[in-house]
């Protein structure tokens, strides 16, 4: 994988903040506002594990697909801009090769029909997904099943999943400890739970719940912009 590309990559520094580590069979759920950036967040997490030569499946709950595929577009073109890569026409090639996008419309919620679509575009001989993005979960309508489900799938299928949450409150949305006060429900039906938030005009990003169920301090912030690492 090429350092340059991903060193301001989120992934980088949170996957090494994750008591317990990421891997396959775990679900990790980025939460945030609406319009501070989820999506982009993902795609970036996405990009860097296509670099690193593993497939992803993106799930999303939009009839439309073309507004993912300019998120990839777009910040693979701003991981690329300024920097002298000759292959990068390769490396945008091995992100389509190796990424697969299904769109659904049931709500929001993973039920067993899309299990069952998801086991067979990843069974013996399709495509063999690493990563699966799912962008648009509606946890206001998910139940502990539905999580449990996803939960059993992603241990089974040996992939890990991150999923946006999208805070809809009306009142207070964090609690005293910065958790999502909408996700309190599946807190324990989830391995990781991620907020973003704007301070000081830039993105910041904290683990509110890994395995050790706490809020834990890093020293990440975003470039509002890009989504990537902000320059101190």
């Amino acid at each position: 994988m090429n350092s340059v590309l991903t060193d301001k990559s989120p992934l980088r520094v949170l996957e090494d903040s994750l008591t317990g580590g990421m891997d396959k069979g775990k679900v990790t759920v980025i939460a945030s506002k609406k319009g501070v950036g989820k999506t982009a967040c993902l795609v970036h997490i996405a990009i860097e594990k296509l670099l690193a030569g593993k497939q992803v499946l993106h799930v999303s709950f939009s009839k439309r697909t073309d507004y993912i595929i300019s998120w990839y577009e777009d910040l693979f073109a701003e991981l690329t801009a300024g920097k002298k890569i000759d292959n990068v026409d390769e490396l945008r090639e091995l992100i389509m090769k190796n990424r697969v996008i299904m769109s659904f419309v049931q709500d929001g919620i993973v039920d067993q029909q899309i299990i069952n679509s998801l086991e067979a575009m990843i069974g013996p001989g399709n495509f063999k997904a690493d990563t699966i993005i799912i962008d648009g979960y509606n946890f206001q309508k998910a139940e502990k099943a539905d999580l449990d489900r996803l939960k059993a799938f992603a241990e089974k299928a040996g992939v890990e999943i991150w999923i946006s949450a999208s805070l809809k409150s009306d009142d207070v949305i964090f609690d005293e400890n910065d958790f999502p006060c909408e996700l309190t429900k599946i807190k324990d039906d989830v391995d990781f739970i991620i907020s973003l938030r704007f301070k000081e005009e830039r993105i910041q990003v904290k683990v509110v719940k890994d395995s050790t169920n706490s809020n834990k301090e890093i020293k990440l912030f975003l470039d509002p912009k890009t989504l990537l690492i902000a320059d101190k």
